[in-house]
């Protein structure tokens, strides 16, 4: 239950979208940071009033948050800044806090141009869909100036938040939840591409993707998602705009937009799953740099995956396990978009490695690997009860 946004995340922030965040304009000709378009053609108040969302008065956000207290706030970036409140979960009016229903309120900052148009964009898509793999909008205040936008809580944080975090007292995600994750932002793609009007997300990475108390994943952040092409159209034409690391290479160098450009994306998220490692990270050797060129060669040899893998991973999965989610990651991040694998197709593919008898733990390994100290089951016992610890962030990686 919950929200990202804009970079510039406070630490500890449950919804820290991480270093390489800010939504940018990466075409070669544009280096300022902008904005995604209005996704349709509709009007703002045709948007509004098609959305199945609750309108709320921003008196009761103001008393929901206890008046946007400092205290209160999740985060902090581009959009303006999130707060933590509670709601009534039948009439929706403001709770006392700990009581009711746990909200996420994303408040619009009025000096930011950008941020009407992604609030509107959030409305018209979430507004729209339900599905248990997106998080769920509860409703907007659009009230004078105000903007601001009202989510379903998530306790769990990024998907980010969970691999990247490093200490000796912060337990890894595990093999299957990975896997679990994996497939459940998967499912949540699949479901934007094959919807009456399809949806191209435009954004996936490890920080849109956010996890509930039982590590059930769901797409969050609307703001780049964009119609799909009609008719006998193959492709939409837009301005190049997402995340360094995460566009697919026919998007960055033509415009072009299809839904195999999220397949893209997956893949790159799907090998940060794999390795524990960030798409792009400049604190790394220079052959490192960058995830995919490093990693690609290893993806299709067995017996050099390992080279690739978290060793955090060490005796959660058998080496056929392990060979099949690198060659699913590998065919999405092929170079031609017509060799990549539809959603569905990832998802039935994740689907049959979720198989017990792939996911059992190995005992041995050419590699000297030994089995992990701790069982999926021992991490949701170690960590239903309290909060996740959460990574700073730091410098961003998005492209000019």
């Amino acid at each position: 239950m919950g929200v990202c946004f804009s970079a510039g995340i406070k630490d500890k922030s449950p919804f820290h979208r991480g270093s390489n965040s800010d939504v940018e304009d990466l075409s070669p000709s544009n280096s300022s940071k902008v904005s995604c378009v209005t996704p349709t053609p509709r009007s703002e108040g045709e948007i509004l009033q098609s959305s199945n969302l609750k309108s709320f008065s921003f008196s009761d956000l103001k008393m929901a948050t206890r008046n946007f207290r400092p205290d209160s706030v999740l985060g902090e970036g581009g959009f303006g800044s999130v707060f933590k409140g509670w709601i009534d979960e039948h009439s929706f009016a403001a709770a006392k806090p700990g009581t009711g229903v746990v909200i996420a309120v994303k408040k619009l900052n009025q000096e930011s141009f950008q941020g009407h148009r992604e609030w509107l964009a959030e409305v018209n898509y979430l507004g729209q869909f339900s599905h248990p793999n997106l998080v769920q909008l509860i409703g907007y205040c659009l009230e004078d100036e105000q903007r601001l936008l009202v989510y379903e809580f998530m306790p769990r944080g990024s998907l980010e938040n969970h691999l990247f975090r490093r200490g000796s007292y912060f337990q890894a995600l595990s093999w299957s939840l990975r896997l679990k994750a994996a497939l459940g932002a998967a499912k949540g793609l699949a479901f934007l591409h094959n919807a009456k009007t399809k949806v191209i997300y435009r954004d996936f990475k490890t920080s849109n993707v956010l996890l509930d108390s039982n590590y059930n994943a769901k797409l969050s952040d609307f703001g780049l998602a964009k119609d799909g092409p009609t008719g006998d159209k193959s492709h939409v034409s837009t301005r190049v705009m997402g995340t360094y690391g995460y566009a697919a290479p026919e998007y960055l160098a033509t415009g072009h937009l299809t839904s195999k450009s999220d397949v893209y994306s997956f893949g790159v998220v799907l090998l940060e799953m794999l390795s524990g490692q960030r798409v792009v990270d400049k604190t790394r050797p220079p052959g490192k740099y960058s995830l995919v060129e490093w990693a690609k060669p290893y993806l299709a040899h067995k017996r050099k995956i390992f080279r690739v893998l978290d060793n955090r991973l060490e005796g959660q999965y058998t080496p056929e396990a392990a060979h099949g989610v690198a060659s699913l990651s590998l065919r999405c991040l092929s170079v031609d978009p017509r060799f990549r694998p539809t959603m569905t197709e990832v998802v039935k593919e994740l689907e049959r490695l979720q198989d017990p008898k792939a996911a059992r733990p190995r005992r041995h390994s050419s590699h000297g690997t030994r089995p992990g100290k701790h069982s999926t089951g021992n991490l949701a016992a170690s960590t239903g009860s309290g909060p996740a610890a959460y990574p700073r962030p730091q410098a961003s990686l998005c492209s000019k």
